[in-house]
């Protein structure tokens, strides 16, 4: 029978997995807005009767769109945390500002702002972390609007600020034209509003709009402004750009070595299957390479592992979220490869080269799952969404039968990675009750989560959970330190 602090321990989950997964756009199986009210609900529900625990959830690796509302929430509620609370959470938000891309951070403070949280604390952490920027000059450019906004709502004197030479205020409050700035990447921008040359001394997206003003040829404009591009600008554009747009904007080999697993290979899987195997040997090493960074000491100590790998047709992911279970997929397939003595892949599909992956067919876990344990792994580790359809419920009863007949001492660790959130369910989507499943945003936190697998099974009380939580957010505080 369930005990109170086990259905609380399971609320928590709920919410983790849900945070680590969902950012409220299309998945495969449900649209936006069904995304976005689950989570909202589950937001609120949580902040309400687990603050501490939610405030938590910051150092648990969700994900930057659920980051970003939990510390909008903290803030907005601040008079209902205790003290204690307060002090707690201080440190987890001005932690996570630093931790967020510069552009989720403007935003949130535009949130703040048009839902009034103007409270002391608010304010403080607004101002540590625009003084804190490296090049505030560089932000102020970038986003001019939302800088201009925070500056305003943490009553901040842009000229205080670091840099710039004291030109932020009379940067960020022109209203007209102005007279020649001492700081390079002002003038540029003051020029540019008349000089094509000065276009390509800005960053991209700031660029984006002079060009299209200017009338610049796009294929011209990025041909000429791929210095400056930034590598996740450079990926958005080899997903989006026509191939002949997309050739002066790719990625080289120095800068594939530098990606994290797995934007490298979402950045893997956007490319043609043709290109993939020319590519093949620069990919495999790039993939094989960021693996080994995330395995770490880790590396080769986890035994004998099988991993089933979904490349379904339902990895597709969404036209919002264009192949990114597949991506996840194939990330983990080359970390579990590093973490692992001895290693079998076992896709969907039955494909044997990872790099040539593509989404496809129905999701036959069960047959899978079936010939990953009768590899007698230590560990099984499943990459899928859980929508097992041939025949449906399969995989469910072999990890049933598996676990309560064929192996009661647990000699195989099964462990159910899910990459999509279910938001019908309110939960990523089980293959049983007896098989503990996480949510999985990047696989660079797989390590982790294998670990924390063991909470969705009830094996870890609500103390237990608490002390794993605790220790989380110690070591991400420490990060810095």
């Amino acid at each position: 029978m369930e005990t109170p602090a086990d259905l609380a321990a399971e609320d928590v989950l709920l919410f983790v997995n849900a945070a680590i997964t969902s950012t409220g756009q299309r998945e495969f199986h449900s649209e936006s807005g069904l995304q976005q009210g689950s989570l909202e609900f589950l937001h609120e529900y949580t902040a309400v009767n687990y603050r501490d625990l939610y405030a938590a959830a910051l150092a648990l690796g969700i994900n930057d769109h659920n980051a970003a509302l939990i510390v909008l929430r903290l803030l907005s509620t601040a008079r209902d945390a205790t003290p204690e609370q307060r002090r707690t959470e201080g440190p987890l938000i001005a932690r996570t500002l630093r931790r967020l891309p510069p552009h989720r951070v403007f935003h949130l403070f535009s949130a703040l702002r048009r839902a009034r949280v103007n409270n002391r604390r608010t304010r403080a952490l607004m101002r540590e972390w625009l003084e804190a920027r490296p090049d505030p000059a560089f932000d102020a450019v970038k986003y001019r609007a939302a800088f201009k906004t925070a500056v305003r709502h943490a009553h901040l004197r842009p000229d205080r600020l670091p840099g710039a030479e004291g030109e932020l205020g009379a940067f960020l409050f022109a209203s007209g034209p102005t007279r020649p700035f001492r700081t390079p990447i002002f003038e540029h921008w003051r020029r540019a509003h008349f000089e094509q040359s000065s276009v390509y001394e800005l960053p991209y997206t700031v660029a984006e709009g002079f060009a299209a003003a200017h009338g610049i040829d796009r294929s011209l404009f990025l041909e000429r402004i791929a210095p400056r591009l930034t590598r996740s600008e450079r990926l958005r554009l080899q997903r989006s750009a026509e191939r002949a747009e997309a050739a002066s904007v790719r990625l080289d080999a120095a800068a594939l070595a530098r990606m994290p697993l797995t934007r490298l290979a979402s950045y893997t899987l956007s490319m043609p299957v043709e290109e993939r195997a020319g590519r093949r040997a620069e990919l495999t090493a790039a993939l094989r390479s960021a693996a080994r960074r995330v395995a770490g000491d880790r590396a080769g100590t986890w035994g004998k592992v099988a991993a089933v790998l979904d490349d379904s047709y339902s990895s597709s992911g969404s036209s919002e979220k264009r192949r990114r279970p597949l991506a996840v997929a194939l990330a983990c397939d080359f970390l579990l490869e590093a973490l692992a003595g001895e290693y079998h892949r076992l896709w969907l599909t039955g494909r044997d080269d990872p790099l040539l992956a593509s989404a496809g067919g129905a999701t036959a876990l069960g047959s899978r799952i079936l010939d990953g344990l009768e590899l007698a792994p230590e560990r099984l580790i499943v990459v899928s969404d859980g929508w097992d359809n041939a025949p449906a419920g399969m995989a469910s009863e072999v990890l049933r039968v598996w676990s309560t007949r064929l192996d009661p001492e647990r000699r195989t660790a099964v462990v159910h990675l899910n990459p999509v959130y279910d938001a019908a369910g309110l939960e990523v989507r089980r293959l049983g009750r007896a098989v503990p499943t996480t949510g999985i945003r990047d696989a660079e936190d797989l390590p982790e989560l294998v670990a924390f697998a063991r909470f969705a099974t009830g094996r870890g009380g609500m103390e237990e959970l608490r002390s794993h939580l605790a220790a989380r957010v110690d070591r991400y505080l420490g990060e810095d330190g």
